[in-house]
């Protein structure tokens, strides 16, 4: 179960979510993502959380909103970061590649 929606790839443990370029920072933090494929828009979506990171609230307050989330297996995606959640943590979404490994389908002609 993912906690998030029935038929979706998930992925939960650590990240690196890295600031935009001409940024050095980047920052370890545990991630629960979650994603499916929009027949409506033709890509992919995925969402998440990441854990409290006062390195990332400290950006957001500067008014960072799109980072790249990397899983440490090289997989990464571009989400955009939103408002702090009550624990300190950020939510975080994008569409495209998302930062984790989901199933190849292959199209029939």
């Amino acid at each position: 179960m993912s906690g998030f929606d029935d038929g979706e790839e998930e992925y939960r443990g650590m990240v690196t979510v890295l600031l935009p370029e001409g940024s050095s920072e980047d920052f370890e933090v545990q991630a629960h993502l979650a994603g499916h494929f929009s027949p409506l828009t033709g890509d992919y979506r995925w969402k998440g959380r990441l854990s409290a990171e006062p390195g990332i609230t400290r950006a957001y307050e500067r008014g960072v909103r799109t980072v790249i989330v990397r899983t440490p297996d090289g997989h990464e995606g571009v989400g955009t970061l939103d408002t702090p959640n009550l624990w300190g943590g950020h939510p975080v979404n994008g569409s495209g590649t998302p930062p984790f490994a989901v199933p190849r389908i292959d199209l029939d002609d």
